[in-house]
């Protein structure tokens, strides 16, 4: 690990001086539930190698979408690794670049300090809307259904959900109470000391592998690929830990 690190650190002091009077820019889509992390990467990106970032958030979904109609993207960091393979096989992405970047946790929040407890809150049903972000559009979603199969609270508690088109939407549901509780991304958590949680057990949904694809567009793009490289870095690495996320790089 410690001869991994150091080839990493060589690496970027090199490319970091030869890069400097050439520096360009990447246009990355990145999935909602990766926003703050994305942002705090991209600065660490921008002062290590002398490339902009420019992110735009929505849900995996809608970037997919915008991507197949011909958004100018460059990089996209999707919240599944459905939708990166789902752009290798129509052509729009290379597949040797797709890798997962992170591995996301999915805990079910409420504003109310003493409301969650486990999935007992669940079962007691003592609440008028639970939010969760739209399946057809956040794998976040797809989960959070998966956890209610999972319990057999699916038809039970159909008739409370509310459906956000992100993640950051489904959690603005919550903070501004139009839902007592709802599952968001362990992410969107970090830094907020009050609410309650609880942080679903794996084995109740399926993992969220979170992969990054440098589209077709941009191979030859130096930024773009550059950046691909950075976000396998100790220091990349580090953040997303920060966050929330288990490193897809090992």
């Amino acid at each position: 690990m410690r001869f991994f690190k150091s080839v990493f650190v060589a690496y970027f002091a090199i490319l970091s001086a030869s890069l400097a009077a050439h520096a360009g820019a990447t246009h990355v889509a990145v999935a909602a539930n990766f926003a703050d992390a994305a942002k705090e990467i991209a600065a660490a990106f921008k002062g290590r190698m002398g490339h902009d970032v420019v992110l735009s958030f929505g849900s995996s979904g809608q970037l997919l979408a915008q991507i197949q109609q011909g958004a100018p993207y460059q990089v996209f960091l999707s919240a599944d690794d459905e939708r990166p393979k789902a752009l290798v096989a129509g052509g729009l992405a290379l597949s040797d670049t797709r890798f997962t970047y992170a591995i996301g946790k999915l805990v079910l929040w409420s504003k109310d300090s003493a409301f969650v407890k486990d999935e007992v809150t669940l079962r007691a049903q003592a609440f008028s809307k639970i939010a969760i972000g739209n399946p057809a559009a956040s794998p976040y979603g797809v989960a959070a259904l998966e956890v209610l199969k999972s319990l057999k609270m699916d038809g039970a508690l159909k008739s409370k959900v509310v459906m956000g088109n992100s993640i950051a939407q489904t959690f603005q549901f919550i903070d501004t109470g139009n839902a007592e509780l709802g599952f968001i991304a362990l992410s969107q958590l970090v830094g907020q000391s009050g609410g309650s949680r609880w942080l679903v057990p794996q084995a109740l949904y399926s993992e969220i592998r979170q992969d990054a694809v440098l589209l077709k567009s941009a191979a030859q793009d130096e930024a773009s690929r550059a950046f691909l490289v950075f976000l396998k870095s100790p220091e990349a690495r580090a953040i997303i830990e920060k966050f929330g996320y288990v490193s897809g790089v090992s």
